[in-house]
Order: structure tokens, then C-alpha cells, then sequence
């Protein structure tokens, strides 16, 4: 007899047993589990607990089913002798609920302990045995306690099997598949992918169907619009199907379009956007609504932020002009309507965001501020809503960044802090909101750049490290939102690219390829995605450049030609897309160094130079913004190092003319460290004296630094106090 035969047959999948304060968990899990199918690849396949049915029902209820019972304690052993799991809600509620403690010892009286599965969605487990904390605790007592040979509760503990939907932990989608798991006896891994692949090729699907049926959509509505002008009789019908069809372009522009965004299938987004352009256009003049304008306004955002993120920047101004126009007059003609004003303060930030990656920051900062002054206006009239005060704290992020590429670090602070304070109040009112969790850790991202340019390492790891914690919770909670794996990188990057500065290189190269490896995975899922591109070379640079420092040269050589084949495409794609170009010459820069430590002296020189034709326009056009001096700066001191003197020593004194001439964060230890290598390079090494004392003290170790001090026999031992502040920052950051 196989083992599956052996298995015996059960009336249901499962039994769930729960408190009935708890009723709306309930509801939810029971819903969830009969309407789940099962991945057809799982279906069949014999595991301990018998073969793999195609669908995870029917599953037993008791408060549903057992409505009209007459002799309850039969009915609800009957029911559990006949399923083949037990589910426990567990909560502080059905801790202490009898009928939950009984249903859990009678299903461990059958001999079926090990097919308890628990959802924790209140509480805390083991919280009964922490003095003081006793009504936290969310497992009964029956789930605690193994039974004795007759039957009773015992002394010796066990640890239940939980999937856990509290804020921070599993999440409803991770708990249900968890569950499920367990119950089939199959890997959360292997379910986990299969849903991903499966819910990758439906929402695909239904993007596809969207498109063939707006199509079809705008055909109706102008039959519908046709009808209505033939006769009275067909009017309601008409303005039924434009209703209709109003409804679907909601769904596409709205729950569709999310959900494309978050497997970054930006060819299927303009696809859908398009098609609901066209049903607009097709709308007589006469017959356009207020409620068609507002979806018109909606359509041209979507379709501006697909060109925006593809890197198309004139096609993306061009639609978010094309909203402004519309969304302006509907806003002025309600200025109470608080929905008008966010949708045209978000269309305005959207031009500014378009501007900023241009380079253009006065325009940039005149969007900006229009749309903080509407959204000013709206929260005088509606000060509580949650939706206006997080995109005020947008737009002080956006802003912040305006002032801080003009070197007004103090005033860019101020608004880095109202973003932060902003969400500080709003994330915790909705855990579960992850574009304000997200929103959180780039707060905390901002300070932490802002406390590099001080000088302040500690204090800068301390914030990166908090968004890092936060990114990859959300990571975590939802590993099919390519958006999210993308911000996590990100700062991932940062964390470890800084890291690398106090001397942790070996932490440092971990996270960038951590960072370069999430990127390359990313690609593959929408070619089209310029972010994703831009990140795996901008990160693969950075990576580039810890490995040649540690020695590893060709690992770093095959980092920066792929990196620079991505960014000669990208910028040949945007030549607009000023940040594209800077990093297109940081990669060549990049390539410079490793030719010099190959000993390849003219192609060194070749590729410097060729950095820094970019670069010079770029600060010219920019001359605050740190990373455009920092790059320029190292352009010349690259060049110089491989010029003879007398080309070298002009080079090293412009480099060191636009370092010393910086009005704001004069005390950020790269602008110190390039300071230092120039000055000694120029035999001035009483000036770089107290230099390299002000990076000491601030604890930087960048191993490019430390080898200039090396060649020039010039002693920099580990700072002790700075690697104690560093270890208990990073200890603040834990408890954040």
C-alpha cells in the first residue's frame, strides 16, 4: 500500500478555530484558503500528508456551520475528527477562550498535533511567562502544552507552527502561503516562486484583456454618445455605458496600473495609458465631464511617469503639461475639493521632478513650490487628511534636493526634517502602507547624506542603516514589488559604499554587490526600466572601484566595462538626463584608475580626459552640486597623476582651487581627502597637515586615502573613540 493510499480521507481541509472577536480574521482566512488554487506544476505529487489536491477546500468554520447545531460539543468534535488540519486565530482573545483551548485539545487527542497551524494576528507568543505581560500572550494554553499518555495537558512545552500578519512580520500574503505550506506538506520557497511566476503572467493577462477591452470600450462609448443624441428612449442607455466604460478607464488608470508598476512592466503600462487616451479623444467636446477631465489628467500623469521612467524626459514634460493645462482650471474652480488640488500638485511636482533630472533647477524649484502652495492652501481647509500631509512631505523632500544641488545645505536640512517629523506621525497610523514606510526611510536617507557632507560618519551610517532596516522589511513583505527591491538596493548601496569610507571594506563591497545583484536580477523583468539600468552601473562603478582598492583588479575591470556599455546607451537614449552623464564619466574615471594601476599610462590619460570634457560643462552649469564637483575634482587629479609636471601641477591647483572655494559642507572627508592627495602631490604637506587631522577625527579611512598617507610615509593609525561611536550608532539605529 503506498503511502498516499494509506493517508486517510477527510470531509475537510481544514478546521479553523478562533475567537469570535475575532470573527473578521476568520472570515478573511476562510475565504482566502477555499478560494486558493494551487499551482498546477504542485498538483498530484505525493508528500507525507497525501497527494496534492488542485484546490484547499471545503474548510470547516465552526460559527458558520454550526449556526443551528442543537448539541454543539458533538457537532464540533465530529467536525474535527473529520478535518484534516487545525487553523488557529491567535490573539489575547482566544488565549483565554475556552471553546478555542477545548477544539485544540480535542484535535490533539486524535494524534494529530503536528497538523496545527497557527495565525498570530494579536499578541505576543510566550508573553505568559514575562511578569507583568501575562494578557499579551496569543497562544491558548492547549497550543502550549504537549499532552501526557491519557490524554491531559502535560509540563513540557512545544512551539507551535505560526504564520504571523502582525505589523513588520509575514504580511496576509506570506501568512496565507505559509499555511498553506505547511498544511500541504510542499516548500514556502517553491510556493512562494510559483505564486510570483503566476501572478507575474495574470496580471500580464489582465493588462492584455485591458487593452483589447478599452478598445472595444471606445467603440461603445461612441456608440453610446451616438445613441444618446438619436432618441430620449436611448439616452439612459448611452449614459449607462459611458458610465460603464468611465468605471473600466478608473480600474486601468488605477488598480491596473499599480499592479503592472509593481512587476515594472512599463511596456504594458503605456500600452493600457494609450488606449485610454484614445477613448478620451474619442469624446465629442460637449460631452466631456468634469469626471472625464479629472481620468484625462490621471491618463497623461500615468503616461508622463512611464516616459519618465524609461528616460524619455521631452515626451514625459510634454504629457505632464498636457495635465497641468487641464488639471489647473478644474483646481481653481474648487478650491475646497481637496482631491482636484492634490491631483494638480501632483502633476506640477511631476514637471518639477522632469526639470530636476534635467538639470534645470530654477524651473525644478518653481514647480515645486506651486505645488507646496496648493497643498498648503488644501490643508488649511482639511488639515487632517493623511494624503495631503504625505505629499507635502514629498514635496520637502523634493525641494530639500533643489537646495541642497545649490549648496544651501542648512535650508535643504530644514526641509530634509519636516519630511522626516511629517512621517514620523504618518507611518505608524498605517504599517501597512509601504509607499509611506518607503517615504520614512528616505527621510532618514536625506539626514544621513547631509551629516556625510558634515563630516559626521557615525551619524550618516546611523540614518543609512535605518533605511536599509526599513527597505528591506518592505522587501521582505512583499519580494514581487520590483519598485520596492529597487529602493532597496539603492540604499543598500549607500550603506555600503559609506560603510567603506570609515574603513569597513569588506562590509562595503558586500552590500554594493549585494546592490549590483538585486539590480541585475531587476533587468531581465522590463528591459524598457532605465532605472534598473542605471542602478546596476551606477552600483557596479562604485563596487569596481573597492575592488581595485583591495587588489582585485580584474574583478574590477569586468565591472566597469559592463558599466560603461549600460551608460553609453543610456545617455545616448537621454542626452537631457544630466545625472546619467555625470556617471557616465565617474565610470570612465573608473576605467581610468584601473589603467593606471595596469600601467597603461596613455590610455589612463585618454580616459580622464575624456571625463572630464564631460564633466567641466556639467559644473559649470551646477557648480554646487557635490557630486559634480567631487567627480571633476578627482577628473583632474586623475589626469594629473599620469600628465608630466608641468600639465600636472595647474590641474592639481584648479582641482584644489574648487574644493577650498565651497561655501557649504566644507567639511564632507571626500572634499577633505581630494584636498589632501592634491596638497601633497604639490609638496605642501604642512597644509595638508591639519587636513588629514580633521578626517582622523572624523574617523575616515577611505582606502584610497590610506594608501596616498602610505606612499607619502605619513602615519594614520585607526581611530578607537570613532569605531565606539560608530558601534553605538549603529546600535541607535537598531533601536530606531
Amino acid at each position: 500500500m503506498t503511502q498516499a493510499s494509506a493517508t486517510p480521507a477527510f470531509r475537510y481541509r481544514a478546521f479553523i478555530s478562533y475567537s469570535h472577536q475575532d470573527k473578521s480574521w476568520a472570515a478573511w482566512l476562510h475565504k482566502a484558503l477555499e478560494a486558493y488554487v494551487i499551482p498546477r506544476r504542485l498538483v498530484g505529487q505525493t508528500t507525507a500528508v497525501g497527494v496534492t489536491p488542485a484546490r484547499f477546500a471545503p474548510v470547516f468554520r465552526d460559527r458558520d456551520e454550526l449556526a443551528s447545531a442543537t448539541d454543539l460539543g458533538h457537532k464540533v468534535n465530529e467536525a474535527l475528527a473529520q478535518s484534516e488540519c487545525l487553523v488557529v486565530i491567535c490573539s489575547p482573545r482566544s488565549a483565554v477562550s475556552h471553546w478555542v483551548n477545548q477544539e485544540v485539545l480535542a484535535f490533539k487527542r486524535l494524534g494529530r498535533s503536528e497538523r496545527i497551524f497557527c495565525l498570530i494576528v494579536d499578541g505576543e507568543p510566550g508573553a505568559s511567562d514575562q511578569p507583568g505581560r501575562e494578557a499579551e500572550e496569543c497562544f491558548a494554553l492547549a497550543l502550549r502544552h504537549q499532552l501526557t499518555a491519557n490524554g491531559a495537558l502535560g509540563e513540557e512545552r512545544t512551539e507551535p507552527i505560526a504564520a504571523d500578519v502582525r505589523p513588520g512580520k509575514d504580511g496576509k500574503s506570506n501568512a496565507k502561503l505559509k499555511l498553506i505550506a505547511g498544511m500541504l506538506d510542499v516548500g514556502f520557497d517553491a510556493l512562494k516562486r510559483r505564486e510570483l511566476q503566476r501572478h507575474i503572467r495574470r496580471v500580464v493577462a489582465l493588462a492584455t484583456v485591458a487593452v483589447m477591452v478599452m478598445t472595444v470600450t471606445t467603440v461603445l462609448a461612441i456608440a453610446a454618445v451616438i445613441a444618446r443624441n438619436a432618441a430620449v428612449a436611448a439616452s439612459h442607455a448611452a449614459e449607462r455605458r459611458q458610465k460603464q466604460a468611465e468605471d473600466l478607464v478608473d480600474f486601468i488608470l488605477g488598480d491596473l496600473n499599480d499592479k503592472l508598476a509593481q512587476v515594472s512592466r512599463l511596456d504594458i503600462m503605456e500600452a493600457v495609458d494609450n488606449q485610454a487616451m484614445n477613448y478620451f479623444q474619442s469624446l465629442p467636446t460637449g460631452d466631456v465631464t468634469e469626471e472625464a477631465l479629472a481620468q484625462r489628467i490621471k491618463a497623461l500623469e500615468k503616461i508622463g511617469s512611464v516616459r519618465l521612467d524609461q528616460g524619455h524626459l521631452p515626451a514625459a514634460m510634454a504629457s505632464y503639461q498636457a495635465a497641468l493645462k487641464l488639471a489647473v482650471p478644474l483646481a481653481a474652480a474648487a478650491p475646497a475639493n481637496t482631491s482636484r488640488q492634490l491631483a494638480c500638485a501632483e502633476v506640477s511636482a511631476f514637471i518639477g521632478m522632469t526639470h530636476w533630472r534635467q538639470g534645470e533647477l530654477d524651473a525644478a524649484q518653481q514647480s515645486f513650490v506651486a505645488a507646496q502652495t496648493l497643498l498648503h492652501r488644501a490643508h488649511l481647509l482639511t488639515p487632517d487628511e493623511p494624503q495631503l500631509r504625505f505629499q507635502l512631505a514629498t514635496i520637502d523632500n523634493n525641494i530639500g534636493h533643489v537646495l541642497e544641488a545649490r549648496g544651501q545645505l542648512d535650508e535643504a536640512l530644514v526641509q530634509y526634517r519636516s519630511m522626516l517629523q511629517l512621517m514620523q506621525q504618518l507611518a505608524p497610523t498605517q504599517p501597512g502602507n509601504a509607499e509611506w514606510m518607503s517615504s520614512l526611510g528616505s527621510a532618514y536617507n536625506n539626514i544621513g547624506r547631509l551629516a556625510l557632507m558634515r563630516g559626521e560618519l557615525a551619524v550618516a551610517v546611523a540614518h543609512y542603516a535605518t533605511d536599509d532596516a526599513i527597505e528591506s522589511a518592505l522587501t521582505a513583505r512583499d519580494p514581487k514589488d520590483a519598485s520596492q527591491r529597487d529602493s532597496t538596493l539603492t540604499v543598500r548601496a549607500i550603506l555600503g559604499r559609506t560603510q567603506a569610507l570609515t574603513g569597513d571594506l569588506k562590509n562595503g563591497m558586500e552590500r554594493l554587490q549585494q546592490a549590483v545583484d538585486i539590480a541585475t536580477q531587476l533587468k531581465p523583468i522590463d528591459p524598457s526600466n532605465t532605472d534598473f539600468q542605471e542602478h546596476a552601473a551606477l552600483y557596479a562603478t562604485q563596487l569596481a572601484r573597492l575592488r581595485r582598492l583591495s587588489g582585485d583588479l580584474r574583478a574590477a575591470n569586468a565591472l566597469t566595462v559592463q558599466a560603461l556599455a549600460t551608460f553609453a546607451t543610456l545617455t545616448r537614449q537621454a542626452p537631457a538626463n544630466i545625472g546619467w552623464r555625470r556617471e557616465f564619466a565617474e565610470a570612465q574615471l573608473e576605467q581610468a584608475a584601473q589603467s593606471r594601476a595596469a600601467g597603461r599610462i596613455d590610455a589612463s590619460r585618454m580616459q580622464a580626459s575624456a571625463a572630464l570634457r564631460v564633466l567641466d560643462p556639467l559644473l559649470a552649469r551646477q557648480p554646487e552640486d557635490r557630486a559634480t564637483l567631487l567627480a571633476t575634482a578627482g577628473a583632474r587629479l586623475s589626469l594629473a597623476a599620469v600628465d608630466d609636471a608641468p600639465t600636472a601641477r595647474p590641474l592639481r591647483e584648479d582641482a584644489l582651487h574648487a574644493m577650498q572655494t565651497v561655501k557649504n559642507g566644507r567639511g564632507d572627508p571626500r572634499l577633505l581627502a581630494l584636498q589632501v592627495d592634491a596638497l601633497l602631490a604639490l609638496g605642501r604637506t604642512a597644509e595638508a597637515q591639519p587636513l588629514i587631522r580633521q578626517l582622523w577625527n572624523s574617523g575616515y579611512r577611505d582606502a584610497a586615502l590610506v594608501q596616498v598617507l602610505q606612499r607619502e610615509r605619513i602615519d594614520y593609525p585607526v581611530n578607537a573613540a570613532f569605531q565606539q561611536e560608530l558601534l553605538a550608532a549603529s546600535g541607535d539605529s537598531q533601536r530606531k
